[in-house]
């Protein structure tokens, strides 16, 4: 895949080319397109990083991109790990505070998602979307905990919008996306005394991504012209809100959850042209594959 950002993203940037010196980001997905990009960006700003994925060559290569970033800098791609596993994430976060000391931040990023109507999503494949995303989330924060207790770090659930009115095809992510919402939200109010913050970052409609090349219905109406920014956005932008939110100046910002689509939820009818006709096409063969 190669590296999105390079050093020109310190030049342009609002914020100091070393905010994130000393300080360490610990990242589930890491490997993938958005958090891969939002651990880019961290780097580039002076942290070090440990990149949790399955895929072992795919962890440890993306990993080494990433590192090239910046002299100095050190990340750590580990892989065949589960998020699923709570003990598996446990030993992943021992490897990298025995390597890099400790870790202030956490990107609890990891997910599964396809499309699939109600009526031929198996009980199995629901619970492997609802274990992968909402369970990961919950072990990735379980396996941190005590990190983030002692260097009062902050935490990024990625979520999305498809839980915020009907969107067909995506009941099992929907479910889980609203799970890990809630689940930082009392997470906020949980650790606040402790100085440990929780916020969401919801990506919308995000250009390049192997969500949007997977998941974006067709439609006679370009879909850019759906976005009242008239743009899709970037892994850029997500990289963006991720320093934000990590940076001093978000340190009284949490239980929130940061949308970042251009107000694209706002619109609703993500199916557009398509709908209702997809739908009943879906419910009345059993043949259909989407």
């Amino acid at each position: 895949m190669g590296n999105t950002l390079d050093q020109s993203y310190v030049t342009r940037s609002a914020w100091k080319p070393d905010i994130f010196k000393g300080k360490v980001v610990f990242v589930t997905g890491g490997a993938g397109s958005i958090c891969r990009v939002q651990t880019e960006a961290m780097v580039l700003l002076g942290a070090n990083a440990t990149i949790i994925g399955r895929n072992v060559a795919k962890t440890e290569t993306t990993a080494k991109e990433i590192e090239s970033l910046r002299p100095g800098a050190k990340v750590i791609g580990l892989g065949n790990v589960d998020v699923r596993d709570v003990n598996s994430l446990k030993k992943a976060v021992d490897h990298t505070v025995e390597q890099l000391g400790k870790i202030d931040y956490v990107i609890a990023g990891a997910a599964g998602n396809f499309l699939c109507d109600f009526n031929h999503l198996s009980s199995n494949a629901f619970k492997s979307v609802i274990s992968i995303d909402l369970l990961g989330s919950f072990n990735t924060v379980k396996a941190c905990f005590e990190q983030l207790r002692k260097n009062k770090g902050a935490i990024i659930f990625v979520s999305a919008t498809l839980h915020y009115y009907g969107v067909p095809f995506q009941s099992h992510v929907g479910a889980a996306k609203a799970g890990i919402d809630a689940l930082s939200n009392a997470l906020a109010v949980e650790f606040g005394p402790l100085g440990i913050r929780s916020n969401c970052i919801a990506p919308g409609a995000i250009d390049g991504t192997e969500g949007m090349a997977r998941l974006a219905p067709p439609s006679a109406t370009p879909f850019v012209n759906k976005i009242p920014l008239q743009r899709m956005g970037t892994t850029e932008d997500i990289a963006d809100n991720t320093v934000y939110l990590f940076s001093p100046a978000a340190s009284y910002i949490t239980g929130t959850i940061s949308v970042v689509d251009g107000a694209w939820w706002h619109i609703g009818g993500v199916m557009g042209d398509l709908y209702p006709s997809i739908v009943e096409q879906a419910n009345n063969d059993p043949e259909t594959k989407l």
